[in-house]
């Protein structure tokens, strides 16, 4: 990409888009596009549309969706269905009709079937059932990711899906109830270790496995696929490691410096079993993650301390 190229960050306040700004803004694109939620709303076709009429961007990042936890999806089906497929459909077509590009769609991995084999291969997408807990955000970026690919096919538009594994880092969303679970974690043991709480309560059985990639690693990643890559494949971003979510609540209480117990209740849903991806796509095309996961636990607390009026708030 060329350092003048007019760039839209849809979604630019939220903790995937924040981090993509400073990773372009670091990389020497300073013409950057960008629009809060009060002065463009993404689910009005209308005025999507008349953005880009009126804006020409020369290359779109789709890093805008409503997202949460287990819990905000079980809750809120309808919402996360219905923002999703507005958001994702009015900015590809959009972005194709005004002549846009470069498109860059981000899935997600909870996309893939429950109980894919592991680790989980971009082949493996519409093989399986999906995870029951998050099905309607789930089909909403299925139908993102068909969508780009049918552009690509029929108009010839260069629409690329990068599918990240779980997320975290600054800037991440601490809600106690529709947070992901890192985040949802953090605030939890934080909050034990004020009480002085000899223990801490987590949800399930502590042995669902997961992976989880800061989210300034996964801007790089956005960024080296803009440059390298123009296919109708999606590619998987992750780290190609997992733990369990028991071992992830025991890395978080180290750095917090929680001393007290970690407790199960196994009321509660587990989710998928494992969510593994495999990023051998990425790592020929020439990138790898380079972040620690306990370096990153760190640098999102040091964050998490820092703003914790925002985080009530």
């Amino acid at each position: 990409m060329r350092k003048d190229e007019r760039i839209f960050v849809a979604g630019h306040r939220g903790l995937v888009g924040s981090a993509i700004v400073r990773r372009l803004q670091s990389g020497g694109f300073g013409n950057l596009v960008l629009r809060g939620h009060d002065q463009l709303d993404l689910r009005d076709a209308a005025a999507v549309d008349r953005f880009y009429r009126e804006e020409r961007p020369d290359c779109t990042i789709v890093a805008a969706a409503k997202v949460g936890g287990i819990l905000a999806n079980q809750t809120f089906p309808a919402e996360f269905i219905r923002d999703n497929l507005a958001i994702q459909t009015h900015l590809i077509h959009s972005a194709w009709e005004h002549g846009t590009r470069k498109l860059l769609f981000l899935g997600s991995s909870c996309i893939y079937p429950r109980d894919c084999p592991q680790p989980i291969r971009e082949e493996y997408l519409l093989s399986g059932p999906l995870e029951p807990t998050n099905e309607a955000y789930a089909i909403a970026k299925i139908a993102g990711l068909k969508m780009c690919q049918a552009y690509r096919r029929q108009y010839g538009f260069d629409a690329i899906v990068a599918m990240p594994t779980n997320l975290y880092g600054p800037g991440d969303n601490f809600h106690p109830e529709q947070s992901h679970v890192l985040p949802a974690l953090m605030r939890r043991i934080h909050e034990a270790q004020l009480r002085g709480d000899n223990e801490v309560v987590i949800w399930g059985s502590g042995t669902p496995r997961r992976e989880f990639l800061h989210v300034d690693d996964l801007a790089s990643a956005v960024l080296f696929l803009l440059e390298r890559y123009s296919g109708h494949d999606c590619v998987n971003v992750g780290t190609g490691e997992d733990l369990s979510i028991l071992e992830l609540a025991g890395m978080i209480a180290d750095v917090v410096g929680f001393k007290g117990g970690i407790a199960l209740d196994r009321s509660k849903p587990d989710g998928t079993p494992r969510k593994l991806l495999a990023v051998d796509r990425l790592r020929n095309l020439g990138w790898s993650a380079s972040i620690s996961l306990r370096s990153g636990i760190a640098d999102t607390y040091r964050w998490f301390l820092a703003h914790q009026d925002q985080v009530r708030a």
